[in-house]
Protein backbone atom coordinates (compact mmCIF):
# COMPACT_ATOMS: atom_id res chain seq x y z
CA UNK A 1 0.00 0.00 0.00
CA UNK A 2 1.60 3.27 -0.98
CA UNK A 3 1.58 6.24 1.32
CA UNK A 4 -0.04 9.16 -1.11
CA UNK A 5 1.27 11.91 1.68
CA UNK A 6 4.93 10.78 1.69
CA UNK A 7 4.43 10.09 -2.26
CA UNK A 8 3.34 13.83 -2.86
CA UNK A 9 5.29 15.44 -0.22
CA UNK A 10 8.82 13.62 -0.73
CA UNK A 11 9.37 12.49 2.60
CA UNK A 12 7.64 11.65 5.70
CA UNK A 13 5.43 14.91 7.07
CA UNK A 14 6.80 16.87 10.12
CA UNK A 15 4.01 18.90 10.67
CA UNK A 16 -0.44 17.55 10.05
CA UNK A 17 -3.33 19.68 11.44
CA UNK A 18 -6.27 18.10 11.51
CA UNK A 19 -9.82 20.27 11.20
CA UNK A 20 -12.80 19.27 12.92
CA UNK A 21 -14.94 21.29 14.68
CA UNK A 22 -17.26 19.84 16.18
CA UNK A 23 -18.78 18.57 19.15
CA UNK A 24 -18.13 15.25 21.81
CA UNK A 25 -19.47 12.66 19.94
CA UNK A 26 -18.63 13.38 16.34
CA UNK A 27 -14.56 13.93 17.98
CA UNK A 28 -14.57 10.36 19.94
CA UNK A 29 -15.79 8.89 16.80
CA UNK A 30 -12.59 9.49 14.94
CA UNK A 31 -10.31 8.00 17.46
CA UNK A 32 -10.01 5.03 15.43
CA UNK A 33 -8.48 6.95 12.41
CA UNK A 34 -6.63 9.82 14.56
CA UNK A 35 -4.60 6.47 16.28
CA UNK A 36 -4.21 5.35 12.53
CA UNK A 37 -2.70 8.75 11.73
CA UNK A 38 -0.44 8.70 14.60
CA UNK A 39 1.00 4.87 13.99
CA UNK A 40 1.70 6.28 10.06
CA UNK A 41 3.37 9.21 11.26
CA UNK A 42 5.00 8.56 14.60
CA UNK A 43 7.04 11.53 14.90
CA UNK A 44 4.86 14.29 13.14
CA UNK A 45 3.84 16.91 15.25
CA UNK A 46 -0.21 17.06 15.05
CA UNK A 47 -2.31 19.33 15.75
CA UNK A 48 -6.20 19.54 15.67
CA UNK A 49 -8.15 22.88 14.63
CA UNK A 50 -11.44 23.00 16.76
CA UNK A 51 -13.86 24.17 18.95
CA UNK A 52 -12.65 25.44 22.02
CA UNK A 53 -14.57 22.81 24.33
CA UNK A 54 -11.92 20.17 22.31
CA UNK A 55 -9.08 21.88 24.10
CA UNK A 56 -9.65 19.39 26.77
CA UNK A 57 -9.96 16.44 24.36
CA UNK A 58 -6.49 17.29 22.91
CA UNK A 59 -5.42 17.01 26.68
CA UNK A 60 -6.87 13.79 27.06
CA UNK A 61 -5.34 12.12 23.75
CA UNK A 62 -1.55 13.30 24.19
CA UNK A 63 -0.86 9.54 22.05
CA UNK A 64 -2.29 11.00 19.02
CA UNK A 65 -2.53 14.71 19.18
CA UNK A 66 0.16 17.29 20.23
CA UNK A 67 -1.28 20.38 20.05
CA UNK A 68 -4.85 22.49 20.29
CA UNK A 69 -5.65 25.14 17.43
CA UNK A 70 -9.03 27.22 18.62
CA UNK A 71 -10.96 28.01 15.35
CA UNK A 72 -12.80 30.92 15.39
CA UNK A 73 -15.35 29.82 13.30
CA UNK A 74 -16.38 30.56 9.19
CA UNK A 75 -19.46 31.39 7.47
CA UNK A 76 -21.76 28.71 6.88
CA UNK A 77 -20.60 26.65 9.66
CA UNK A 78 -23.20 26.41 12.64
CA UNK A 79 -21.20 25.68 15.33
CA UNK A 80 -20.11 29.25 16.59
CA UNK A 81 -20.64 32.98 15.54
CA UNK A 82 -18.33 34.01 13.01
CA UNK A 83 -15.63 36.40 14.83
CA UNK A 84 -13.92 38.28 11.46
CA UNK A 85 -11.23 39.52 12.56
CA UNK A 86 -9.85 36.37 14.75
CA UNK A 87 -10.92 34.71 11.49
CA UNK A 88 -8.05 36.70 9.65
CA UNK A 89 -5.88 36.19 12.27
CA UNK A 90 -6.18 32.60 12.00
CA UNK A 91 -5.85 32.28 8.53
CA UNK A 92 -2.52 34.57 9.01
CA UNK A 93 -1.41 31.93 11.49
CA UNK A 94 -1.73 28.97 9.60
CA UNK A 95 -0.15 30.55 6.43
CA UNK A 96 2.84 31.34 8.45
CA UNK A 97 3.43 27.99 10.31
CA UNK A 98 2.92 26.47 6.92
CA UNK A 99 2.06 22.89 7.45
CA UNK A 100 3.11 20.19 5.52
CA UNK A 101 -0.66 19.00 5.74
CA UNK A 102 -3.81 19.30 6.40
CA UNK A 103 -6.94 16.76 6.73
CA UNK A 104 -10.34 17.90 5.71
CA UNK A 105 -12.12 15.59 8.73
CA UNK A 106 -15.57 17.98 8.51
CA UNK A 107 -18.05 17.00 5.68
CA UNK A 108 -18.26 16.81 2.35
CA UNK A 109 -16.38 20.14 2.04
CA UNK A 110 -18.75 22.24 0.34
CA UNK A 111 -18.25 24.95 3.35
CA UNK A 112 -15.01 23.64 4.25
CA UNK A 113 -12.38 23.10 1.35
CA UNK A 114 -12.85 26.55 0.40
CA UNK A 115 -11.34 27.96 3.19
CA UNK A 116 -8.65 24.47 4.17
CA UNK A 117 -7.50 25.69 0.71
CA UNK A 118 -6.72 28.89 2.39
CA UNK A 119 -4.48 27.62 5.39
CA UNK A 120 -1.60 27.43 3.40
CA UNK A 121 -0.42 24.19 3.85
CA UNK A 122 1.87 22.03 1.40
CA UNK A 123 -0.40 19.39 1.01
CA UNK A 124 -4.62 19.23 1.34
CA UNK A 125 -6.12 16.01 1.92
CA UNK A 126 -10.15 14.90 3.06
CA UNK A 127 -13.49 15.09 1.18
CA UNK A 128 -14.81 16.50 -1.56
CA UNK A 129 -18.73 16.26 -2.74
CA UNK A 130 -18.64 14.06 -5.53
CA UNK A 131 -21.43 16.37 -7.49
CA UNK A 132 -19.01 19.36 -7.23
CA UNK A 133 -15.45 18.11 -8.53
CA UNK A 134 -13.73 21.52 -8.91
CA UNK A 135 -14.13 20.94 -5.16
CA UNK A 136 -10.96 18.79 -5.52
CA UNK A 137 -9.23 21.05 -6.74
CA UNK A 138 -7.49 17.92 -9.28
CA UNK A 139 -5.77 16.85 -5.89
CA UNK A 140 -5.00 12.97 -5.71
CA UNK A 141 -5.68 13.14 -1.84
CA UNK A 142 -8.95 14.15 -2.02
CA UNK A 143 -11.67 11.51 -2.17
CA UNK A 144 -15.33 11.58 -3.23
CA UNK A 145 -17.51 12.04 0.38
CA UNK A 146 -20.10 9.15 0.65
CA UNK A 147 -23.32 10.68 2.79
CA UNK A 148 -24.54 6.70 3.36
CA UNK A 149 -21.00 5.50 5.13
CA UNK A 150 -21.14 5.00 8.79
CA UNK A 151 -19.38 8.43 10.34
CA UNK A 152 -16.56 6.28 12.04
CA UNK A 153 -15.81 4.03 8.45
CA UNK A 154 -16.00 6.85 6.75
CA UNK A 155 -12.72 8.32 8.24
CA UNK A 156 -10.82 4.55 8.36
CA UNK A 157 -11.80 5.01 4.48
CA UNK A 158 -10.18 7.81 4.12
CA UNK A 159 -6.91 6.64 5.78
CA UNK A 160 -7.25 3.68 3.68
CA UNK A 161 -7.44 6.12 0.89
CA UNK A 162 -4.13 7.62 1.76
CA UNK A 163 -2.18 4.43 2.47
CA UNK A 164 -2.12 4.46 6.34
CA UNK A 165 -3.29 0.93 7.23
CA UNK A 166 -6.28 0.81 9.78
CA UNK A 167 -5.20 0.33 13.32
CA UNK A 168 -9.23 -1.28 14.59
CA UNK A 169 -11.82 0.58 14.95
CA UNK A 170 -12.08 0.64 18.85
CA UNK A 171 -13.12 4.05 20.50
CA UNK A 172 -11.14 5.13 23.53
CA UNK A 173 -11.74 7.61 26.56
CA UNK A 174 -8.49 7.29 28.93
CA UNK A 175 -9.52 8.23 31.98
CA UNK A 176 -6.87 9.80 34.31
CA UNK A 177 -6.42 9.84 37.69
CA UNK A 178 -7.71 13.66 38.78
CA UNK A 179 -11.10 12.03 37.08
CA UNK A 180 -11.30 9.44 40.09
CA UNK A 181 -9.70 12.44 42.37
CA UNK A 182 -12.60 14.86 41.63
CA UNK A 183 -15.03 12.55 41.73
CA UNK A 184 -14.47 11.35 45.25
CA UNK A 185 -14.80 14.88 46.82
CA UNK A 186 -18.25 15.02 45.12
CA UNK A 187 -21.12 14.50 47.69
CA UNK A 188 -23.36 13.15 45.77
CA UNK A 189 -21.25 10.05 44.57
CA UNK A 190 -21.01 9.10 48.40
CA UNK A 191 -22.35 5.50 48.93
CA UNK A 192 -22.55 5.15 44.90
CA UNK A 193 -21.42 1.38 44.26
CA UNK A 194 -20.53 0.48 41.25
CA UNK A 195 -22.91 -1.45 38.51
CA UNK A 196 -25.26 -0.85 41.25
CA UNK A 197 -26.68 2.16 39.57
CA UNK A 198 -27.90 3.17 36.03
CA UNK A 199 -26.89 6.61 33.97
CA UNK A 200 -29.97 8.44 32.00
CA UNK A 201 -29.14 11.45 29.61
CA UNK A 202 -32.53 13.14 28.20
CA UNK A 203 -30.85 15.83 27.08
CA UNK A 204 -29.60 16.56 23.49
CA UNK A 205 -30.47 18.87 20.54
CA UNK A 206 -33.91 19.83 20.90
CA UNK A 207 -34.89 17.55 17.44
CA UNK A 208 -33.11 14.51 18.88
CA UNK A 209 -35.06 14.69 22.31
CA UNK A 210 -37.29 11.51 23.30
CA UNK A 211 -40.55 12.56 25.74
CA UNK A 212 -39.16 13.12 29.01
CA UNK A 213 -42.23 11.41 30.31
CA UNK A 214 -40.96 8.65 28.73
CA UNK A 215 -37.46 8.85 30.05
CA UNK A 216 -39.20 8.88 33.53
CA UNK A 217 -40.62 5.60 32.94
CA UNK A 218 -37.61 3.80 32.31
CA UNK A 219 -35.85 5.37 35.46
CA UNK A 220 -38.99 4.19 37.37
CA UNK A 221 -38.61 0.55 35.79
CA UNK A 222 -34.69 0.56 36.38
CA UNK A 223 -35.26 1.92 39.87
CA UNK A 224 -37.65 -0.83 40.58
CA UNK A 225 -34.90 -3.49 39.49
CA UNK A 226 -32.94 -2.10 42.37
CA UNK A 227 -30.41 0.45 40.35
CA UNK A 228 -29.97 3.57 41.65
CA UNK A 229 -30.63 6.08 38.70
CA UNK A 230 -27.68 8.76 37.65
CA UNK A 231 -28.90 11.80 35.79
CA UNK A 232 -26.64 13.58 33.38
CA UNK A 233 -26.38 16.70 31.65
CA UNK A 234 -25.25 20.18 31.33
CA UNK A 235 -26.19 22.99 33.16
CA UNK A 236 -28.48 23.86 29.75
CA UNK A 237 -29.79 20.85 29.91
CA UNK A 238 -31.08 20.93 34.12
CA UNK A 239 -34.49 21.87 33.23
CA UNK A 240 -34.76 18.94 31.29
CA UNK A 241 -33.57 16.76 34.26
CA UNK A 242 -35.48 18.11 36.68
CA UNK A 243 -38.62 17.80 34.32
CA UNK A 244 -37.96 13.89 34.08
CA UNK A 245 -37.25 13.70 38.01
CA UNK A 246 -40.86 15.50 38.59
CA UNK A 247 -42.63 12.64 36.32
CA UNK A 248 -41.10 10.08 38.20
CA UNK A 249 -42.63 7.97 40.98
CA UNK A 250 -39.44 6.94 42.52
CA UNK A 251 -37.67 10.23 41.95
CA UNK A 252 -35.90 10.22 45.36
CA UNK A 253 -33.95 7.36 44.12
CA UNK A 254 -32.45 9.24 41.82
CA UNK A 255 -29.39 11.81 41.84
CA UNK A 256 -28.69 14.70 39.06
CA UNK A 257 -25.70 15.71 38.29
CA UNK A 258 -26.86 17.65 35.91
CA UNK A 259 -24.05 20.87 36.00
CA UNK A 260 -21.96 19.61 38.25
CA UNK A 261 -19.29 17.27 35.63
CA UNK A 262 -16.96 18.27 32.83
CA UNK A 263 -15.70 15.37 30.37
CA UNK A 264 -13.36 13.52 32.67
CA UNK A 265 -16.10 13.18 35.48
CA UNK A 266 -18.60 12.57 33.49
CA UNK A 267 -16.70 10.21 31.96
CA UNK A 268 -15.67 8.31 35.32
CA UNK A 269 -19.19 8.16 36.88
CA UNK A 270 -20.16 6.43 33.25
CA UNK A 271 -17.45 4.32 33.63
CA UNK A 272 -18.77 2.75 36.73
CA UNK A 273 -22.03 2.22 35.93
CA UNK A 274 -24.29 -0.60 34.66
CA UNK A 275 -25.80 0.94 31.75
CA UNK A 276 -26.84 3.95 30.16
CA UNK A 277 -30.18 5.52 28.56
CA UNK A 278 -30.12 8.03 26.40
CA UNK A 279 -30.35 10.54 23.37
CA UNK A 280 -28.27 10.10 20.26
CA UNK A 281 -26.14 12.40 21.77
CA UNK A 282 -22.46 12.64 22.74
CA UNK A 283 -22.24 10.48 25.73
CA UNK A 284 -23.66 7.58 23.89
CA UNK A 285 -20.24 7.73 21.95
CA UNK A 286 -18.41 7.87 25.68
CA UNK A 287 -20.21 4.80 26.95
CA UNK A 288 -19.09 3.09 23.18
CA UNK A 289 -15.46 3.95 24.59
CA UNK A 290 -16.06 3.29 27.89
CA UNK A 291 -17.57 -0.30 27.04
CA UNK A 292 -20.76 0.24 29.00
CA UNK A 293 -24.00 -1.18 27.80
CA UNK A 294 -26.07 1.66 26.39
CA UNK A 295 -29.90 1.59 24.89
CA UNK A 296 -29.72 4.75 22.98
CA UNK A 297 -32.94 6.63 21.40
CA UNK A 298 -32.40 8.00 17.23
CA UNK A 299 -35.00 10.61 16.37
CA UNK A 300 -33.56 12.80 13.57
CA UNK A 301 -29.85 10.69 12.94
CA UNK A 302 -29.68 7.68 11.72
CA UNK A 303 -28.11 4.77 13.20
CA UNK A 304 -26.28 2.96 10.13
CA UNK A 305 -24.54 6.31 10.10
CA UNK A 306 -23.99 7.32 13.79
CA UNK A 307 -24.98 4.41 16.00
CA UNK A 308 -22.07 2.18 17.58
CA UNK A 309 -20.42 -0.67 15.83
CA UNK A 310 -21.62 -3.43 18.62
CA UNK A 311 -24.69 -4.34 18.44
CA UNK A 312 -24.81 -6.51 21.31
CA UNK A 313 -23.66 -4.47 23.97
CA UNK A 314 -25.34 -1.25 22.30
CA UNK A 315 -28.71 -1.48 21.39
CA UNK A 316 -30.12 1.78 19.00
CA UNK A 317 -33.45 1.80 18.81
CA UNK A 318 -35.47 4.12 16.52
CA UNK A 319 -38.07 6.97 17.69
CA UNK A 320 -41.33 6.60 15.83
CA UNK A 321 -45.08 7.40 16.67
CA UNK A 322 -45.22 3.70 18.20
CA UNK A 323 -42.07 3.39 20.50
CA UNK A 324 -43.20 3.20 24.00
CA UNK A 325 -40.93 3.55 27.04
CA UNK A 326 -41.41 -0.48 27.20
CA UNK A 327 -39.49 -0.79 23.92
CA UNK A 328 -36.75 0.86 25.94
CA UNK A 329 -37.43 -0.73 28.84
CA UNK A 330 -36.93 -4.23 27.35
CA UNK A 331 -33.61 -3.37 25.80
CA UNK A 332 -32.60 -1.65 29.13
CA UNK A 333 -33.32 -4.87 31.22
CA UNK A 334 -32.20 -7.15 28.70
CA UNK A 335 -28.14 -5.82 28.92
CA UNK A 336 -28.64 -5.96 32.54
CA UNK A 337 -26.80 -8.26 34.68
CA UNK A 338 -28.82 -8.57 37.26
CA UNK A 339 -32.83 -8.28 36.57
CA UNK A 340 -36.23 -9.35 37.33
CA UNK A 341 -38.65 -11.04 34.66
CA UNK A 342 -38.92 -7.89 31.78
CA UNK A 343 -42.58 -7.98 32.39
CA UNK A 344 -42.25 -7.43 35.74
CA UNK A 345 -40.67 -4.10 35.26
CA UNK A 346 -43.05 -2.83 32.32
CA UNK A 347 -45.34 0.43 32.72
CA UNK A 348 -49.00 0.46 32.71
CA UNK A 349 -49.33 1.78 29.11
Amino acid sequence: MQNKIIAALGRQPDTIAVFRAIKLGDMLIIVPALRALRAAFPKAKIALISLPWAKEFVARFPRYVDEFIDFPGWPGLPEQKVDPGRAVAFLKLMQQRRFDLVLQMQGNGTLVNPMMSLLGARLMAGYYPPNLKAYNWNSDLLMPYESDEHELRRHLNLMEFLGIPDQGVELEFPLTKSDMQRAVLMPELDNLDPQRYVCIHPGGLSARRWPEGHFAQVADALAEQGYRVVFTGTEEEIPIVESVREQMHASASSISLAGKTDLGLVGWVLSRSALLVSNDTGISHLASALKVPSVVIYTTSRPEEWGPLNTQRHRAVLESDSLTANAVIEEALSLLPETNSPSQALVAV
